[in-house]
């Protein structure tokens, strides 16, 4: 089986440190996805799911922040500000988070403000999407 060296890193902790078989990812427009043997290249990755296979065939999901990818050498290295598995997100906190992020944007703001408020909002959103969708689904 082809496989490849994944490592999705968060600004608390390594959220995973394996090998996979394929990897999903939110991309700027639309879905990507890696296997092993990929070529080098750097990427942005968006808010929301992304989705990897490990070896014995099992799918794992993490709801991640924005951040970038990185592929050489059959290595693929994620660096993201924040990942989650569906099981460890917080409904009531991310339910509030997308409270105060839609009130900060019923204000006026800089445009600096702005976009982090509606960063904020689809951080939120793509949590208790994911939540929504893994756990109760």
């Amino acid at each position: 089986m082809n496989t490849f060296n994944l490592r999705i890193i968060a600004c608390d902790r390594v959220f995973y440190d394996g090998e996979a078989t394929i990897l999903v990812f939110p991309a700027e427009d639309g879905e990507m996805a890696i296997q092993a043997n990929h070529e080098q290249m750097t990427t942005t990755i968006e808010i929301g799911e992304i989705r990897f296979k490990t070896p014995d065939d099992k799918q794992h999901i993490a709801i991640v922040s924005d951040g970038m990818l990185q592929v050489k050498a059959n290595r693929v290295v994620v660096l993201v500000y924040s990942a989650e598995s569906p099981e460890e997100i917080d409904e009531f906190r991310a339910e509030a988070a997308a409270e105060r992020a839609r009130e900060q944007l019923s204000h006026k703001q800089s445009m600096v403000e702005y976009q982090m408020s509606v960063t904020s909002l689809a951080r939120a959103m793509a949590r208790l999407s994911g939540k929504e969708k893994h756990i109760r689904g």
